[in-house]
């Protein structure tokens, strides 16, 4: 055998011993990591090695508590790599310095996952009672837990959210991204708190998760394309929103949102579409599925909100530019904690179109009255059982 085969033979045989070695392991404790003490640096280098090395790694956070200031971890990456945070990850208090005002940033990566069963804890107890962006428009911005721009081929699992000082999530201009197992927690009188907020990105999964929180369990935002909710409990929280849309220039259409197999308890909506009037910005949101749903003491289970206009934020002297269409909304029960069980406050220049209902249970817990609902600017298609029975279009309005 001669020694040009000897050496091809040599690097299949490595190249066969890579892929099968399974990932290289970056232990924070074997790089002076101590318990209780301050991680920041130690991830940090971490990181770097992990987006250098061109085989799978692995970072891994024991069990324990640790605290981390504020990261950037950015790629590209060469090779997949897993955050695996089996302990307690503690976030500084109150702000924090970059004009981001994010705590972990996570962007520009390909083939990434975070793992272990562990808490993100962002300390947002004394950010809250500073937070009064219900009366300031232009209040500082908090910082998110975790905020990911540009990840794709992700996967987000098995660990937990808690106390945010602002948004728990923020995902933007990714692709193929998956949140599985994961948990939010915060208490239902937390400020702006949303759970998971998705934006301009594609194929994104929600399945398996618990979402506890003060605003949103998740809300969906513009250039949203193919998203699929599935098997989440929402509650406390204002439960799953697509919009606000129609505020800002240069949104994107929503299109191929699915929300099936979920249970919202106590929360203040349980699914809805809203939108704000009086702007000049036109869009669209089409081809929306609400499926088997399960509604324990929601105020309003199912709303469409064109009227959207929060801390009288905005006029409703003209009608929303956002043309909603192609809405499945079948197999809803439960309890409704206000009378109007179901709201179609839709636009007066784009009237919602081909809105298809059927299969609603839904039975008011109080004693104002019967349960009812209300409808302006909308024709529904209804199928199969109506409890309470559906509005046709007519001129009542909701707010």
């Amino acid at each position: 055998m001669g020694p040009k085969i000897v050496t091809i033979l040599f690097v299949v045989q490595l190249l066969a011993y890579i892929a099968n070695a399974g990932p290289i392991t970056l232990d924070i404790t074997k790089c002076g990591a101590k318990p209780n003490g301050d991680i920041t640096q130690v991830l940090l280098k971490l990181w770097s090695e992990a987006c250098a090395s061109g085989v799978s790694s692995k970072i891994v956070i024991p069990r324990g508590t640790w605290k981390l200031g504020q990261v950037e971890l950015v790629g590209p990456n060469k090779a997949p790599i897993e955050l695996k945070v089996e302990g307690t990850l503690v976030a500084p208090q109150g702000s924090l310095p970059n004009k981001d005002n994010d705590w972990i940033t996570i962007r520009n990566l390909n083939n990434f996952e975070i793992s272990g069963g562990g808490i993100f804890d962002g300390q947002g107890q004394q950010a809250w009672k500073t937070n009064d962006c219900a009366k300031n428009t232009k209040c500082q911005a908090l910082p998110v837990n975790l905020s990911f721009c540009g990840i794709n081929n992700t996967i987000i699992h098995s660990v937990t959210s808690k106390d945010s000082k602002y948004f728990h999530v923020n995902l933007i201009n990714s692709h193929n991204v998956t949140f599985s197992k994961f948990s939010i927690s915060a208490p239902g009188d937390s400020p702006n708190t949303d759970g998971l907020h998705l934006a301009r990105s594609s194929n994104i999964h929600v399945s398996d998760s618990i979402i506890q929180t003060g605003d949103d369990c998740i809300s969906i935002g513009d250039d949203s394309k193919d998203y699929h909710i599935s098997k989440v409990t929402c509650g406390p929280g204002h439960g799953i929103s697509i919009g606000s849309l129609g505020k800002y220039q240069n949104e994107k259409d929503v299109t191929g949102i699915h929300i099936k197999d979920c249970t919202f308890k106590g929360t203040t909506n349980g699914v809805r579409i809203k939108s704000w009037p009086s702007t000049p910005y036109k869009l669209q949101a089409s081809d929306i599925h609400f499926e088997n749903l399960i509604m324990d003491n929601v105020s309003q289970p199912i709303i469409i909100d064109q009227e959207y206009c929060p801390w009288n934020q905005c006029s409703l002297k003209a009608p929303s530019l956002v043309k909603i269409s192609d809405v499945f909304i079948e197999n809803v029960k439960g309890t409704s904690f206000t009378q109007d069980a179901v709201i179609f406050a839709c636009s007066k220049a784009y009237s919602c179109q081909n809105v298809h209902v059927g299969n609603i249970n839904l039975k008011y817990t109080g004693k104002l009255g019967p349960t009812t609902t209300k409808c302006s600017n909308v024709n529904p298609i209804v199928k199969g059982s109506m409890h309470p029975p559906l509005c046709v279009a007519s001129s009542a309005k909701s707010h």
